[in-house]
């Protein structure tokens, strides 16, 4: 299906978002944050009640390790000192997810994730430091069962805030109409490659063989009139743990979620990758050392369950959701790339 219109929507975001949050003290005494965060609990509740119906089981996520994700597009972890141990800050809990599955084969938590993105994201209006995800992974999952899932609970999640709190959504400039295509639950989908080849047709310099970039997200997010999902990213642009696709050679079982709007990625997962043998592969192809992962791949070694799984990023969802400019705007205590904040 065809997962761009041909007219941006009307919920669009606006073009001269601000770039950086006042002092703090005036910051918390903003109407338009307290809304945001108004929003932001009726989220958190309407993700859980969703989530539980399903049968998952909500776990308190690990802050520090002695490996995290290696993430891309430039950002690192913070290195912490454990007891004279290096450490890193989680940057995902990915790899927790996958263990955790020994004994919670659907699991979800509400993580925080600490990530210092290049100074130049700071004014994307899409990147903090700190933010959380609302990380969901299912033992023996296929892609398409991490989709309903992650489609489900936008929808969910959709029609119970505007059903909680419609008159803050308002107060924010939301309508009902605004709410009307992510309520249906009707979802769009692609491929990377599609999408590439639609980017290149607009003349936007797009690499077939990287994630698409910010700038082709959004404008390719700014002509969806639905969320759409992107699959089959090529491998090397994304983690280890991505499965590859064994009837593709060179895909991977993953996807994005793409909001509209110009909002773009609420959503990034995948199938996982779980034998030991070909994750001490792929880490040595995308150039990390295995022995950083000596615990995950002592683990997988012992045998980790196929699973599939994903992230959905809390601050970005109510920032689509509140129609907000930029995500310092709907966080209590924002920390933008390369400015330093209490």
């Amino acid at each position: 299906m065809e997962p761009y219109g041909a007219t941006p929507p009307t919920t669009a975001m606006s073009t001269d978002a601000p770039h950086t949050p006042p002092p703090l003290g005036e910051h918390l005494r903003s109407p338009q944050l307290r809304a945001a965060m108004l929003v932001q609990q009726e989220v958190l509740y309407a993700a859980r009640e969703f989530l539980r119906g399903e049968g998952f089981v909500e776990l308190l996520p690990p802050l520090v390790g002695p490996v995290t994700d290696p993430g891309g597009r430039g950002a690192k972890a913070l290195d912490v000192d454990y007891y004279g141990e290096p450490y890193k800050l989680m940057t995902s809990a990915i790899l927790y997810k996958q263990a955790s599955l020994r004994g919670f084969p659907k699991l979800f938590y509400i993580a925080p994730n600490v990530r210092v993105e290049p100074p130049e994201t700071a004014t994307t209006g899409r990147h903090l430091v700190e933010f959380h995800q609302i990380d969901v992974e299912i033992a023996g999952g296929s892609r398409h069962d991490a989709q309903e899932i992650a489609a489900g609970l936008l929808t969910r999640v959709a029609e119970h805030v505007w059903t909680a709190v419609p008159d803050v959504l308002r107060e924010l400039g939301r309508e009902e109409m605004d709410f009307a295509e992510l309520r249906s639950g009707k979802y769009d989908a692609c491929t990377h490659e599609e999408a590439v080849a639609r980017l290149i047709g607009r003349g936007h310099p797009q690499s077939p063989d990287a994630e698409i970039d910010w700038a082709g997200e959004k404008v390719l997010s700014l002509e969806a009139e639905r969320p759409f999902f992107i699959n089959d990213y090529p491998k090397g642009s994304r983690g280890f743990y991505d499965r590859e696709d064994p009837d593709h050679p060179g895909l991977l079982r993953n996807f994005d979620l793409i909001a509209p709007g110009g909002y773009g990625e609420l959503v990034s997962g995948s199938e996982r990758e779980s034998h030991y043998a070909t994750l001490v592969t792929r880490m040595r192809e995308s150039g990390e050392n295995p022995a950083k992962y000596a615990w995950y791949l002592e683990l997988a070694r012992e045998g980790i369950q196929s699973s599939a799984g994903f992230g959905m990023g809390l601050q970005r969802l109510v920032r689509f959701l509140t129609g907000l400019d930029a995500l310092w705007q709907v966080s209590a205590y924002p920390k933008l790339p390369g400015v330093i904040a209490p």
